[in-house]
This record gives structure tokens, C-alpha cells and sequence, in this order.
């Protein structure tokens, strides 16, 4: 049987313990449907402890923040203090216990040991670990600090979790150097304690513009939301002239000017959009001086938007020393340090080794939070190349970004290179790991011609035709899939599905056991994740159609982790209704079970009969589908869209698609109103078709 729960803490402040916690959790996360957070002790704070608000938040934990700890550390202190030691842990054990009963796990991060007296002979965390019979992660920092040194502090933190006879599950040293990550990762050998090793991340130790605002409590006069992510590598003053100042811009300066100095404010802004300038963070305006409203909508005429400026009431100096003194951290919001952070975590630590030593239950059900999450691991195991089209679209490239920073795939942007990589810099983002491609100059261009025109010359196509097909970003993209140069395609934030289907169609075409391309929705609910097809593609499907519609989506279900059992819907079940729509059904049905009698399917099936179980028991009491249906085939276009809305709409349910099935190779639509997760999402997707294995 699994352990229940994990105990990470970290010898001193800022090892890291928070980025093990994250990492750890999103493995749970794939595998387990009920997961909590909990802290014993947390430090005296005025306002919510962030590293339990971060967990709950970011991975939608259902537990409330004020359940998740067990007591303050000045109780705690108390309690040792005075010798009842004994009380602190019938307490925190009393709490954990009323806590824990409603999950299936429950991670459990405790308080840096140097938080603690130093007077303290033992290491609380050690105590309270073994009290919760807790296995333990220590998390020790290396920076600053020699090899040998770092091994000493591995050796005694061992002997000390075993001296408590706690059970020690791993150990991670983060904030490595180079030098000695390259050094432990080759040297370092232990029989029994799987050690993991993390370099230094230099973006996680600086803080965002957001958390500046925050901190000094600045007025938010121009920007969108999602700048305030940008990095503060350092603060600049700017005291000289515009035209002395553009020598000495840097990456990632947050220039601090009096808010009176229109020409400085203009200068620092427009050079972040000139090509030949550095991306700057943001502008701080101090002195409590505002611009008037004039120019302030001046600037928002010259879309200056993507970079954020800020006011405050201090002066230069004042406000110099109080931007030194604030702290980086990670918070839900800022989603490009959690990717940094977990793309830390994943390039040093072997899961296999991590899991096989957790033994955590694996949950029977797929939840929506563990498909999302499955996803990325699984993308990140054997890396695809997907190409993206689109890349002048910003939503395109803040989800490269995450992807390229999550490590989950190895990006091709369609485009020209200055062009793309200037539009990246204005918007704050680092797409140095993607490959880019201007169709117009590339050498494959030709080549691509050739082989297009030799496909299409039957149909009538002409050499000049083939040109001008390939001048399309979608057309090109299509070849780079069909051709091997690309593992799969993702489009359709800017074009049309049609855009992304015909070049398919007509280029890659279906798998040979598939006559027709097909469409799929992931249904993420509450509990569980559902299949619906086809709800974007074939408008009125014949009986054949549908029985290979419903394969595809059996395979495509089988492929992300869901077992296939289907509803080949209809408005009426099992022999109770009449009619050609019915009948079609039936006869889908039927081509299924013949051509697939390994296929759980039940048609034809009302929806509710489909997916209630009480529904289930009066219509059709004996089917191993009615009530515990996964995947639903619905009729023709006009039902499964329709149904598709609804439910989303109504039941608050996720949608993600849609999801093409039945090509040779994986190309992928979006809609036109995506978002960023949505576009995530997919291009993760397409990557795990393109490796072609179910889980």
C-alpha cells in the first residue's frame, strides 16, 4: 500500500523548499484525485502565508487557506520553550488528523530549520515528521557554498533523518553553480538516498514589476496586467538627458524618473520598440508627480501598453533603498517564474525513481486536473517539434514561451527572424530556444514546391500554383509535418479552419483503417474528463462515418489515459425509438462491434442514460457502458456543437479543442477567440499524437 503523505523542509531560508513542493505536487497532480497542502508551523505574518496561498491557488487545491496550517511559530516556540514539546505535537497531529481524513494525500511542507531558535537541539521539522509518519525531502541550498562543503551538509542531514528514525525518501540540492551541479551530478553516488540536483535560476531571485507595485504600494498608471510579469534585473535612475540615458539602457532596467520629465518617460518607452534597443522592465515615476492626462493618452496612442509604468509618492532615493529591500517570490499570477521554477524541477529529478520510492496511489478516475497535468509530463518525456504559423499573433508567443520554459516540446515559429524576435521583446518574453523559419528565404521552400506539385499535378495544380500555395504560412507548415521537418502543426488563432484542415486534406491525408478527418472536444468537468465527437467537423455523418468516428475517438481517448467506453447517442435507447435518424444509430453501432469487438460501446443511447447511473439502472440495467460512458458520438454536427456550448456554458466545464483525429500526421485547429492556456493546451496535445503512444 502507498504512503499517504510527504514532508519536505529545507535546512535554510531560501533553499528552495516552495520549487520541490511545486515540482512534487504537479507529479501528484497526474496521479491522485483528492490532494492537499498543509503547513504545520508558519512564520508571524500580517497577511496570508504565501507559500500555502501559491499552492492552494495555483493547483486549485479544494481546502481553505486557514485549514492548512497547523500554528504560528511563536506558539510553537512557546510550547519548546516551556518543555511541552509533547503538547506542540498532540496539537499539530490533532489538526492534521481532522484535516487529512478528507484527502487521499496530503503534502506537507514545514518551516526553514534556521526559522527556529537556535538553541533548539533538534530539528522540529524531523520531530513532526515522524509524529505525522511522514517520509522526508530535505532540501538544501548550495549557494555560495564549496563541493565539499555541500556534501558535508548531504552526509549530516542524513545521518540526522535517520538518527530520528524518520524514513529519508530524497534529498535535492538546489542553487548550484555550474561548477558543482556538473560535479555532484557526475560524482555524487549513494546506495540508498536518491539525491536531485538544481542549478541556480537567476529570474527566481529577482523580483517582477508586479511584486515591486505590490510592495511599495505604486499606483498602476499605464500597461496591461500581464506586464507587470516582467523582470526587474536592476533599478536605474534616470538623472541626465534622454539622449545620454539611451547609452546606458539595459535588459530588464526598471528606470526610475520624476513623473515631471515627459521627454525621459517617452525616450526610455519608445526605445523598448525599436529594434536596435533593449527591453527595459518597466518605469517607476517617483516624487508622486503623474503626467497629464494628454500625454498619458498620447502614450496609450503609440500602444506603449506592453510596458508598465507605475507611480509613487517617494523620492528617488527613498524609493531606491525600498525596491533593494523587496524579496522575489513566486505568486499564481506569474506564470512565467512557475514555469522556470518547474522546468527547474523536472530537468534534475528522475521521476521513475522519485515515484517508485513515493509509492502514491494511482487514482482510478481521470480527473480534468490530472489530464492537464499529465499532459505536460507526458509531452516532456520524448520532445516533439510543432510548428506554429502563427507568430504574429501575441497569444501565440506567450504560449511558446511557457511551452519552451516548461521544456514540454522544441518550438518552430513561422516568420521573419527579426521581425518575431523583436515582438517577443517588446512584450517582455525570451523565445531564444525556438527555431524560426521565414518561409519566404528558407531553402526548403523549393524543395516543398517540387513535392506539392508532384501531389497535385493530377488535380490540376500548376508549378505557379504550387508557389503561391506555399506562400501560405499554413501550406508551408503543412509540408514541414508531411515532410519530417516538423512532428506536428498547430494553427487557426489567426486563420480559418479551413485554412488549417484543407492543406491536411489534401497533403497529409487520413491513416489508412480512417476514411474521414474527425474532431474531439475534451470535456473537463468538475470530477471527471470526457470525450464528445464530432462536434466540429462532419456536418451529417452516414452510419459508416460514425461507426469511424467513434473508433478514432476510442483510440484518441485510450492515447490520453481515458478508458474508452461508448454512448452512440441518440434520442432514444435501445430498441424503444424508430426512425431513420435511430436507425443510423443502430447501424453505426453495430459497424463498430463488428469491426472492433474489443470496444466497449452501447448504442443507440439517450445522454442521460449515458452518463447517470440511476438513468442507467431503469433504461439498460445489464450495459457496461449506460451510466460510466467516456466517450459520446453524437449524431451529426448540429447536436454535438450545440451540446458541446451548453455544457461548457452551463456547467462551467473546460473545453479543449478541437482535437483532430483520423490524419496520418497531427495538425491541430484553434479556435479564433483562444487564450493562452487554450493554445497551451493544444500544441501539448499535438505533441502526444505525434509520439503515438497511449499511456
Amino acid at each position: 500500500m502507498g504512503i499517504k503523505n510527504l514532508y519536505i523542509a529545507s535546512l535554510e531560508s531560501n533553499a528552495g523548499s516552495l520549487l520541490v513542493s511545486m515540482g512534487i505536487m504537479q507529479l501528484l497532480k497526474s496521479r491522485i484525485e483528492k490532494l492537499a497542502f498543509f503547513r504545520p508551523i508558519i512564520e508571524e505574518t500580517s497577511s496570508v502565508d504565501n507559500d500555502s496561498h501559491f499552492m492552494i491557488t495555483h493547483f486549485q487545491l479544494d481546502q481553505r487557506i486557514e485549514e492548512s496550517y497547523g500554528m504560528k511559530l511563536s506558539e510553537a516556540e512557546t510550547l519548546i520553550a516551556e518543555g511541552k514539546e509533547n503538547v506542540m505535537i498532540e496539537r499539530l497531529i490533532a489538526r492534521y488528523r481532522r484535516f487529512a481524513d478528507q484527502y487521499d494525500f496530503v503534502l506537507i511542507e514545514g518551516l526553514n530549520r534556521s526559522a527556529f531558535d537556535k538553541a533548539l537541539e533538534r530539528d522540529p521539522n524531523l520531530i513532526i515528521a515522524k509524529n505525522l509518519q511522514a517520509p522526508f525531502i530535505s532540501v538544501i541550498s548550495g549557494k555560495e557554498k564549496s563541493f565539499d562543503q555541500i556534501v558535508h551538509e548531504m552526509t549530516l542531514e542524513d545521518t540526522a533523518i535517520l538518527h530520528e528514525h524518520d524514513e529519508h525518501l530524497a534529498l535535492f540540492v538546489n542553487r548550484l553553480d555550474e561548477q558543482n551541479l556538473i560535479r555532484l551530478r557526475t560524482e555524487y553516488s549513494h546506495t540508498n538516498l536518491p539525491a536531485f540536483f538544481i542549478p541556480e535560476i537567476d529570474e527566481l531571485n529577482m523580483p517582477s514589476v508586479g511584486e515591486i507595485q505590490e510592495a511599495l504600494r505604486c499606483e498602476h498608471i499605464l500597461g496591461s496586467s500581464s506586464s507587470l510579469e516582467r523582470i526587474v534585473r536592476r533599478p536605474k535612475i534616470a538623472a541626465m538627458n534622454a539622449e545620454h540615458l539611451l547609452e546606458h539602457l539595459q535588459e530588464g532596467d526598471f528606470v526610475i524618473v520624476p513623473g515631471d520629465r515627459a521627454d525621459i518617460i517617452l525616450t526610455v518607452l519608445g526605445a523598448n520598440y525599436a529594434k536596435n534597443f533593449p527591453s527595459i522592465a518597466g518605469v517607476l515615476l517617483c516624487g508622486g508627480l503623474i503626467p497629464s492626462q494628454p500625454f498619458l493618452e498620447l502614450l496609450h496612442g503609440l500602444d506603449f501598453d506592453t510596458i508598465p509604468v507605475l507611480s509613487i509618492e517617494t523620492d528617488t532615493y527613498d524609493t531606491i533603498v525600498h525596491i533593494e529591500q523587496v524579496t522575489s517570490t513566486i505568486r499564481p499570477q506569474y506564470h512565467r517564474k512557475i514555469a522556470l521554477a518547474m522546468r527547474g524541477f523536472t530537468d534534475a529529478v528522475d521521476e521513475t525513481v522519485l515515484l517508485g520510492r513515493l509509492k502514491a496511489p494511482q487514482s482510478p478516475v481521470m480527473t480534468p486536473q490530472m489530464f492537464e497535468y499529465t499532459l505536460f509530463e507526458r509531452a516532456r518525456k520524448r520532445r516533439q517539434r510543432i510548428v506554429l504559423p502563427e507568430s504574429g499573433d501575441e497569444r501565440i508567443l506567450h504560449a511558446a514561451e511557457i511551452l519552451l520554459q516548461r521544456n514540454a516540446v522544441d518550438l518552430i515559429l513561422l516568420g521573419e527572424r527579426k521581425t518575431v524576435l523583436h515582438h517577443a521583446m517588446k512584450l517582455g518574453l525570451d523565445l531564444s530556444k525556438a527555431t524560426i523559419i521565414n518561409p519566404a528565404e528558407s531553402e526548403l521552400n523549393e524543395r516543398y514546391i517540387t513535392d506539392v506539385y508532384a501531389m497535385r499535378r493530377h488535380k490540376g495544380m500548376t508549378i505557379n500554383a504550387a508557389k503561391d500555395a506555399l506562400a501560405h504560412p499554413t501550406y508551408f507548415a503543412t509540408m514541414m509535418v508531411q515532410s519530417g521537418d516538423a512532428d506536428g502543426m498547430v494553427s487557426g488563432a489567426i486563420h480559418t479552419t479551413q485554412d488549417t484542415i484543407r492543406p491536411a486534406l489534401q497533403i497529409i491525408k487520413t491513416t489508412p483503417d480512417i476514411s474521414l478527418v474527425s474532431s474531439l472536444f475534451f470535456m473537463c468537468l468538475d470530477a471527471r474528463v470526457l470525450v464528445y465527437a464530432d462536434c466540429a467537423v462532419n456536418l451529417n455523418p452516414s452510419a459508416a462515418e460514425l461507426a469511424e468516428i467513434a473508433i478514432a475517438s476510442a483510440k484518441s481517448a485510450s492515447m490520453f489515459g481515458i478508458e474508452p467506453r461508448i454512448a452512440m447517442l441518440s434520442y432514444s435507447t435501445g430498441n424503444s425509438g424508430h426512425g431513420d435518424d435511430v436507425e443510423k444509430v443502430r447501424q453505426a453501432t453495430q459497424i463498430v462491434k463488428q469491426r472492433r469487438p474489443d470496444l466497449m460501446i452501447e448504442g443507440p443511447i439517450q445522454y442521460d442514460a449515458a452518463i447517470d447511473p440511476d438513468v442507467a439502472r431503469i433504461k439498460l440495467p445489464d450495459s457496461p457502458v449506460a451510466g460510466k460512458a467516456t466517450v459520446f458520438i453524437f449524431p451529426d454536427l448540429n447536436t454535438g456543437n450545440n451540446t458541446y456550448k451548453a455544457v461548457q456554458r452551463s456547467a462551467g466545464a473546460i473545453a479543449i479543442g478541437p482535437v483532430l483525429q483520423g490524419l496520418n500526421k497531427p495538425v491541430n485547429d484553434l479556435s479564433r477567440g483562444c487564450e493562452i492556456p487554450d493554445i497551451v493546451n493544444t500544441v501539448l496535445i499535438t505533441a502526444i499524437q505525434a509520439q503515438g503512444e497511449s499511456v
